[in-house]
């Protein structure tokens, strides 16, 4: 396999992206290669003294895509971005993932205009695992379409299911529907149709519409959203979970310091299981390929693991299993 990383891409790239990237090495067999796509002289400044190590080789790409570009605009633009480079030559099955901490919403275009939806797959989405209270929590959608229709919906049910059940480990996890209320009633018209279409859908356990607040509790092991709710959920949980533990941490400090010193490491594995960079990064579901979506701060652990993440996704032959499991769409949606 070819895993392609955006080495331009993020905030602190390209230093930490490429020490991460030569990091996930240790999860490519010999005859897997890692290809880092950038400016190669900024690349070749954070490699080893030995050079260029085995299995390891650079595609020039001296355009990049700032974070506050206009995605399509940006793409049109700088047809030689990084981001715009490793979509084409995926799209060309020249590499079998590619992975970017840049921005989101240009590298989201530009894998969905380069590279075709498997399937029957109307809309790609991007899947998140976020730490719950009982075990990893898959969320779909955190951002690729904002304004879907209940079909989308409804696939994204369907990809995130195999995803945490090929990927993560999971066997037959159990689909939430995110609305403001639990009862079938409740929501809005996309999500009360999007009910009605997975209760009668055998392919995936849906459980029923669930709550903001029994999202975490571990009520269920899928949740599915809008782009624009997914987002908000995904950015207040970052912020909120950060938030707690640095309050708690604090206080006990100030209550005890020595108990504090002996609490440190439960402080560190719990941070650690709540870290984004233990996940390493979100896959677009749907698209003819590996697509791995990294948080724009990632250091070298995410990018590390991000690589991880995108080995799983191919070796499991995801893509397989989704157009395998994906339903017919009524003809009235």
């Amino acid at each position: 396999m070819r895993i392609a990383v955006d080495a331009m891409g993020g905030d602190h790239a390209p230093e930490e992206i490429v020490r991460g990237a030569l990091d996930g090495l240790a999860f490519l067999g010999e005859n897997d290669e890692l290809v880092l796509v950038g400016r190669e002289d900024d690349i070749r400044r954070f490699l080893p003294e030995s050079g260029l190590p085995p299995r390891v080789r650079i595609i020039h790409a001296p355009e990049v895509i700032e974070m506050d570009d206009s995605p399509v605009e940006a793409l049109k633009a700088k047809r030689n971005s990084s981001l715009g480079v490793m979509a084409k030559l995926a799209s060309e099955k020249q590499l079998d993932a590619v992975i970017s901490a840049g921005n989101t919403g240009a590298f989201v275009a530009a894998c969905q205009l380069k590279m075709r939806t498997v399937g029957s797959v109307q809309r790609p989405g991007i899947a998140v695992v976020l730490p719950s209270f009982s075990g990893p929590l898959t969320v779909c959608d955190v951002g690729a379409n904002v304004a879907p229709k209940p079909t989308h919906l409804l696939q994204y049910a369907q990809m995130a299911s195999a995803y945490a059940e090929c990927v993560l480990k999971i066997k037959n996890p159990r689909v939430g529907l995110i609305s403001i209320g639990g009862e079938d009633i409740k929501g809005n018209p996309l999500v009360k149709r999007t009910n009605e279409l997975m209760r009668k859908d055998t392919s995936i356990r849906f459980i029923g519409n669930v709550e903001g607040r029994e999202v975490f509790s571990g009520a269920c092991e899928v949740a599915v959203s809008d782009g624009f709710v997914g987002n908000v959920v995904l950015k207040l949980t970052e912020g909120l979970a950060t938030g707690l533990l640095r309050i708690i941490s604090r206080e006990v400090h100030q209550l005890s310091p020595e108990m504090a010193q002996r609490l440190e490491p439960v402080f560190q594995e719990i941070w650690r299981k709540h870290d984004y960079s233990e996940y390493g990064g979100a896959p677009l579901l749907g698209v003819d390929g590996t697509c791995i979506i990294c948080h724009g701060s990632s250091d070298h652990r995410a990018i590390k693991n991000a690589v991880r993440i995108s080995v799983e996704f191919i070796r499991t032959e995801l893509n397989k299993v989704i157009a395998s499991r994906l339903t017919e769409i009524p003809d009235d949606e």
